[in-house]
């Protein structure tokens, strides 16, 4: 036998802030959810973003000639202390693939530092030296090659090998767990985490005639190492996998009634939004203009265009775009939305909101009659009652 439960309000889908995004940056919208579950939610990504997620890093360095972390070389300015706090700022992106065997194994980079008195001299007799210049292996892809690591001023060919692992979180280097260690390799503290900084917020926002739902906003900062996108799906799917130990437990089986989202409610309500005017929302003049001189009067006219048709209007630009998307993202709405299961097309959408419209206001004319009717019915009951008392 199975439990049925009544509807949870759900996201259907996920906003992306384009006008904000960047390759290490990321606003995430979601809405709606029951009341509550904005911060049940929200809090527990966070956390996940922060802590779980994973990328490589350099544990180790061996420089030729260098046996510790407090000496320094003839013709290196920095010391070695110097450069391996140069080199915790390195970072490398590998997403290693299910499909790829032994891709999550420890690799070791081995590059030849080779540089000349002719190059010296070219360069005012100093080479500042960069994590591109010392990671030549594609295996890896450097997201900072001009990071500088150290400045040679004499002329050297030294071997440096440097040693890259997997793993999430901040891992100290007393922690780090090398079989092969050399007596000169030396191990360093590890940032594999790739998120810098998370923030969501909780808003509220409206289904149908409630005002008490969430909205939930992310903004997500990464290293580059991943994107904000990826940051926020593999956290999702982390969370998934914590989750199903509990649903073990289940005695019955649990169903929800998903009727609601389908009802004539949820009709009207769109219904509702569709049939607003251009004016009734708040754009910026010139993109009211813009779209009066298209012909476009309400919002179902509107959200039933493509986006890349929008461009191709008089005098309209991509600024003006971003603010419509942005506007109709607020409503729930989407440029390009197929509005077949309300009965509208792109031929009809004009007759069918007229048609809404309509019908609407003889509702209201009817509701206004009702109401009248029983006030005047209040009115003579309470005469009656006068007149008994006298």
């Amino acid at each position: 036998m199975s439990v049925k439960y009544g509807k949870f309000e759900l996201p259907q889908k996920i906003a992306i802030d384009e006008e904000t995004a960047q390759p290490t940056y990321g606003r995430f919208i979601a809405e709606a959810f029951e009341r509550g579950f904005g911060h049940t939610v929200g809090n527990s990504m966070r956390r996940m973003l922060l802590s779980s997620l994973e990328a490589p890093a350099i544990i180790s360095i061996r420089l030729e000639g260098i046996p510790h972390e407090y000496m320094a070389m003839e013709g290196i300015i920095e010391d070695m202390t110097n450069i391996i706090l140069n080199l915790k700022g390195a970072l490398l992106r590998r997403l290693p693939s299910a499909d790829a065997p032994n891709s999550r194994d420890l690799r070791i980079l081995t590059s030849v530092l080779d540089v000349t008195q002719e190059e010296l001299d070219k360069l005012g007799g100093q080479k500042h030296v960069t994590l591109g210049d010392i990671i030549t292996d594609s295996y890896f892809e450097i997201v900072n090659p001009n990071l500088h690591l150290f400045t040679v001023t004499k002329p050297m060919k030294r071997q440096i090998d440097l040693r890259v692992a997997i793993g999430r979180g901040y891992v100290p280097s007393e922690r780090h767990q090398v079989r092969d260690r050399t007596s000169d390799e030396i191990l360093i503290d590890a940032a594999f985490s790739p998120v810098r900084l998370v923030n969501y917020y909780v808003e509220n926002t409206r289904v149908g005639q409630d005002t008490d739902f969430d909205r939930l906003i992310f903004e997500v900062h990464t290293d580059g190492r991943v994107t904000p996108s990826e940051a926020l799906s593999f956290a999702a799917q982390i969370g998934q996998r914590h989750f199903d130990v509990f649903s073990k437990l289940k005695a019955q089986k649990m169903v929800f009634d998903e009727g609601y989202s389908e009802s004539r409610a949820d009709e009207d309500e769109m219904l509702e939004k569709l049939s607003l005017r251009i004016d009734e929302i708040e754009l910026s003049v010139r993109s009211t203009n813009c779209l009066s001189g298209a012909n476009i009067d309400t919002i179902a006219e509107l959200v039933s265009i493509p986006e890349r048709r929008m461009l191709e209007f008089r005098n309209f630009g991509k600024k003006s775009l971003n603010e419509i998307k942005a506007k109709l993202v607020d409503m729930g709405l989407s440029l390009g939305m197929d509005l077949s299961p309300y009965g509208i097309t792109t031929d009809n959408v004009k007759e069918k909101i007229r048609h809404y419209l309509e019908q609407r206001k003889g509702k209201r004319e009817v509701l206004k009659d009702k109401i009248k009717a029983s006030e005047e019915v209040i009115i003579d009951d309470e005469d009656e009652d006068e007149d008994d008392e006298e």
